[in-house]
């Protein structure tokens, strides 16, 4: 007889047990929230980021940015040589023959990795730069000066332009970037003035790129572009490099040189429609230089910025030099500024009162934007850093008037002029350049400022020429000289006390330097001693003989 089959149990239940169990899930519930607030349990807050009336709010947000973008590329660093260490354990596990032979190499490999990066944290930043620098101007076919439309003469460095030119077969075209912050007029004025010497593209790089790793949500309806996202001039730059390559008949690199903070990573993001290149506020981000393909043909090399000359004037320093390359006095800098602006068009601009000297400016342009130290004391040095990163920034418009008449410069004659224009679609370019200022929203010169230009900026490309080098090489030389004239009057007291050394024991060489007194009682010292002792030895009691 077959054992009949097991029915499984029901899961259901009455409705009175149910709620009998959600009744004592609610009050188990209960309990714990109350317990929990007897503990005090604090929900977690949420940041409130940096208030507006704090005095530094935009040297913290760029720091911040800094440090974001520094991790980011560290992380990326990590990953790619955790992707090199992978694929070279498979090769090893692949082929078990060549283990022991590429075991070593590996091994070297990743030592002479840190020697270098060990190497390169220890060098001076300044050097780097000019080595860098160096390598980008000899890989490179065409160079792109980078120049800021609002100072473009004060972008202009003659001895990177002179190196260019002693190069060879090296072309050298102006880029005018930063456009929509200048009037048109003067635009045209400054376009008109560069063209004499060498072919000028008027640009505006777009600050907002896409990113690669961010994925890209479609949006049914376009959402209308705002200022900083529209990129001008790309399609007449692309033109020129595209029509120079052909006439070449090769492949061309070509390299983007320039002063800090004129956007040269910018203007290679707008090439490429990709943020390649990291771009931020802060002065002096790119360190090292970075191949980027555009074409199969054309191929754009990012380098980092000019080293300044100490010798230039006091405005040309304060907006070329780098914040994180040197240590910039915010007060000396900005009141530097200051001179050079017209000061009319400064108090229509920031709404100050008419002031008389830079420090009266800065006092009532803190109360202006509420800057303030304990007590309630205006913080002049925090306006000044304010006025700085406005000035140096991508935002404030102020414009230069190019010179009256025009000369060129000493190390440019009218055969490199000819030389330099060769293999350029000039024609196309100016009515690409027509096109451009045509599309650009350029400021009234009402809302602009006038500044006074200093000129040309001297640069730094010998790694000789850097200050720090040279005052190390004059140390150098100081410590070098006193150690041969002490070396010399050795060697004259040795000539002459030679046999009298050689005969002394140092203590003696010690007894000699003393002084004819010292050295007497010295001598005499002794025998006083022996007397004391002769003396002692007669009154010690003799134990032979009994005294009564």
């Amino acid at each position: 007889m077959k054992r009949p089959k097991l029915k499984k149990a029901s899961k259901r239940m009455t409705c009175h047990k149910r709620y009998k169990i959600q009744k004592k899930v609610r009050e188990h519930h209960r309990k714990l929230r109350k317990e929990a607030k007897k503990r005090g349990r604090k929900k977690p807050r949420k940041d409130p980021g940096v208030p507006n009336s704090a005095p530094f709010k935009e040297a913290l947000l760029r720091e911040a940015e800094l440090r974001k973008q520094q991790l980011e590329e560290l992380k990326q660093q990590q990953k790619l040589d955790r992707q090199n260490e992978r694929n070279k354990k498979r090769k090893l596990e692949t082929d078990p023959d060549v283990k022991l032979s590429n075991t070593e190499p590996v091994t070297e490999e990743l030592g002479q990795r840190k020697a270098k990066k060990a190497k390169t944290s220890k060098q001076n930043p300044k050097r780097l730069y000019c080595q860098e620098l160096k390598k980008v101007i000899e890989a490179s076919d065409v160079v792109l000066e980078v120049l800021d439309a609002r100072d473009p003469l004060g972008c202009r460095c003659p001895q990177v332009e002179e190196a260019i030119i002693r190069g060879g077969q090296k072309k050298l075209v102006l880029v005018l970037n930063k456009s929509d912050l200048v009037p048109k007029e003067n635009l045209e004025n400054w376009l008109s003035y560069l063209n004499k010497e060498l072919p000028t593209v008027v640009f505006k790089a777009s600050t907002q790129q896409k990113d690669k790793r961010k994925r890209i949500k479609k949006v049914k309806k376009k959402a209308a572009l705002s200022k900083s996202e529209v990129c001008v001039g790309k399609q007449g730059l692309w033109k020129l490099l595209e029509g120079f390559q052909k006439t070449s008949g090769k492949a061309i690199h070509v390299g983007v040189i320039g002063f800090p903070n004129v956007g040269k990573s910018s203007v290679i993001n707008s090439l490429k429609q990709e943020q390649i290149c990291s771009v931020g506020v802060s002065m002096g981000l790119t360190r090292c230089m970075q191949l980027v393909p555009l074409d199969t043909q054309i191929t754009i090399i990012d380098s980092p910025c000019f080293i300044v000359s100490p010798l230039n004037s006091a405005p040309a320093l304060a907006l070329r030099s780098p914040a994180s390359i040197e240590v910039v006095r915010p007060l000396e800098a900005a009141s530097a500024i200051l001179s050079q602006a017209d000061a009319q068009q400064v108090v229509l601009k920031f709404t100050v009162p008419v002031f008389t000297n830079s420090l009266e400016f800065f006092t009532s342009f803190a109360q202006r934007r509420g800057l303030h130290q304990k007590g309630g004391s205006p913080n002049v040095e925090g306006a000044a850093k304010v006025l700085w990163s406005e000035w140096t920034g991508a935002f404030l418009g102020y414009y230069c008037h190019p010179p009256a008449s025009w000369t060129p410069p000493p190390h440019f004659n009218e055969s490199i002029v000819t030389d330099m224009k060769w293999g350029f679609d000039l024609e196309e370019l100016e009515k690409n350049n027509a096109h451009s200022i045509q599309a650009i929203k350029s400021p009234h010169l009402a809302s602009s400022i006038l500044f006074q230009s200093s000129g040309l900026t001297n640069g730094v490309i010998d790694e000789k020429d850097i200050p720090e080098e040279l005052l190390k090489q004059k140390k150098q030389k100081q410590e070098q000289e006193s150690y041969e004239d002490v070396k010399t009057d050795q060697g004259i007291v040795d000539e002459e006390g030679d046999d009298e050394s050689l005969a002394m024991s140092p203590a003696e060489e010690a007894c000699e330097t003393l002084p004819e007194k010292s050295r007497a009682d010295k001598q005499s010292a002794p025998s006083f001693v022996l007397d004391k002792m002769t003396e002692e030895e007669d009154d010690v009691y003799d134990f032979s003989t009994d005294y009564v």
